[in-house]
This record gives structure tokens, sequence and C-alpha cells, in this order.
């Protein structure tokens, strides 16, 4: 007699709702979606199905803005503005792009002829 193969079927998981609405999500499936803490996720009802989709209140291509190091330094600006720091003006772009160069310890003219400005 052959042996019968049982399948294996994914395991559901329940979980309570608290006080105030309170779930909690399962560890395994906040991992399979990078879920951490803080993470937005729309509320949705479908079919009598409350369905919670991971969303982004800044867009991904704009996430760099919101990051820590860039807040700081866009407070740091915002400090020396307040204090009536305005920088340095140049007359043109040109003039910008030569002390970034410099600034930055490369050759402008370099930058240019791969540039084919």
């Amino acid at each position: 007699m052959t042996a019968v193969k049982r399948r294996r079927r994914p395991h559901l998981v329940a979980t309570p709702l608290r006080k105030k609405g309170v779930i909690t999500i399962p560890q395994d499936i906040r991992d399979q979606l990078d879920l951490r803490e803080g993470d937005q996720l729309v509320v949705a009802v479908e079919d009598g199905r409350i369905i919670l989709t991971p969303a982004s209140v800044v867009p991904d291509d704009q996430a760099w803005f919101w990051s820590p190091e860039w807040q700081a330094k866009e407070r740091e600006v915002e400090e020396a503005l307040a204090e009536g720091e305005r920088g340095e003006v140049h007359e043109d772009g040109a003039s910008l792009l030569r002390t970034l160069a410099d600034d930055a310890g490369l050759d402008l003219g370099e930058i240019e002829k791969r540039a084919d400005v």
C-alpha cells in the first residue's frame, strides 16, 4: 500500500483585539513586510474583511530629505539664516561651479570636459 502524502497547509495566525482597537501584527508578518514601529498603514474594509496596507507618508524618492542627517543640516541652515548669515553670493553659475569644485577638491575643467559642457 502506498503511503499518503499529507500537504502542509499554511498556518493561520489569530491575534486578539485589545482595548481601543489595538492589535499586534505577528513578528513573522512584520518581517516579511519590513514593518517597523511608527510605520503607517492604510486601513480599509473589503467584503467584510479588514485590509491593512503599508503606506509611505513620504514618497520613496523623497525619503532622503527626511533622513535625520539631512534634517539636521536643514536646521543648521535655518539657524544661520535666522542669525543673518547669507553665505557667499556668486555673480553667475560658472562662479558657483568653480567654488563647489574647489571646495570638493575637484578640477572644474575636467568636470566640464567629461560633462561635455
